[in-house]
């Protein structure tokens, strides 16, 4: 699919979650196993249009969200309060606000990697919980398109994360994709301690709706495989980080 008049924020900023479906239900409960949610201050970085934010207010009212297009962050608002509208390198929370720090599919996009991890380590109080969703860079398929001869083209692109970083960024200027060294990293000179890392695989929800034998097949599989060395090769890593102190 060719770029469409419009669409530029979608790749700038990527696609925020408008369902809920059993991918997302899968992250949730990743979530809640790493770091409880019950009546704990939780915030979600790049809420998009909030879908997160509603799952988890069954566990905590006190969820809020930050997102830096005000379009998005609007129509959250509408269903939600605690939405604030600004940039991940500059988030407007004191020090120590949160207990749980969510940065969903969102590092990739922004303009500073680096110091979005620093300011949700700042808003972290002593031994909360940052929980990193970001892709891998060893999953096979580029799943935000790719820019060729000056356009983009959405979907799926095989075997470009594999290829050497001055290629890869030709082709996909517009969003990052890490390695576990990459990731880990984004946090030296932070004090934290390293609780989980691991890699896990797509929820085929798509796939499901159109070929429900192949999507439970491939989940049946590849969620074999997160146990397993071949977990590397998974869509997103799954990070989660503790402040010290």
């Amino acid at each position: 699919m060719i770029l469409r008049r419009g669409d530029d924020k979608a790749v700038a900023l990527g696609h925020p979650s408008y369902l809920w479906r059993f991918g997302q239900e899968r992250r949730l409960g990743l979530i809640q196993e790493y770091a409880p949610l019950e009546g704990k201050r939780v915030l979600d970085v790049g809420c998009g249009v909030g879908m997160y934010l509603q799952a988890m207010r069954a566990f905590s009212e006190r969820v809020y969200g930050v997102d830096i297009d005000a379009e998005r962050a609007a129509q959250a608002h509408h269903l939600l309060p605690h939405i604030v509208v600004a940039p991940a390198e500059q988030l407007p929370f004191a020090q120590g606000s949160f207990d749980v720090v969510l940065l969903h599919e969102v590092i990739e996009h922004v303009e500073d990697d680096r110091q979005v991890v620093r300011e949700a380590h700042r808003v972290l109080v002593p031994g909360g919980r940052m929980i990193i969703f970001a892709p891998n860079r060893l999953y096979p398929l580029e799943t935000h398109g790719v820019f060729w001869r000056g356009r983009y083209y959405f979907g799926n692109v095989p075997f470009v994360n594999w290829l050497p970083d001055p290629l890869r960024d030709r082709l996909a200027p517009h969003v990052r994709a890490y390695t576990v060294h990459s990731l880990r990293c984004l946090f030296n000179e932070l004090e934290v301690t390293f609780v989980a890392h691991t890699q896990i695989y797509p929820g085929y929800d798509k796939i499901v709706a159109r070929r429900p034998w192949l999507g439970w097949l491939l989940r049946r599989l590849t969620y074999f495989l997160e146990g397993t060395p071949l977990r590397l090769f998974g869509l997103s890593h799954l990070l989660v980080v503790q402040k010290s102190g």
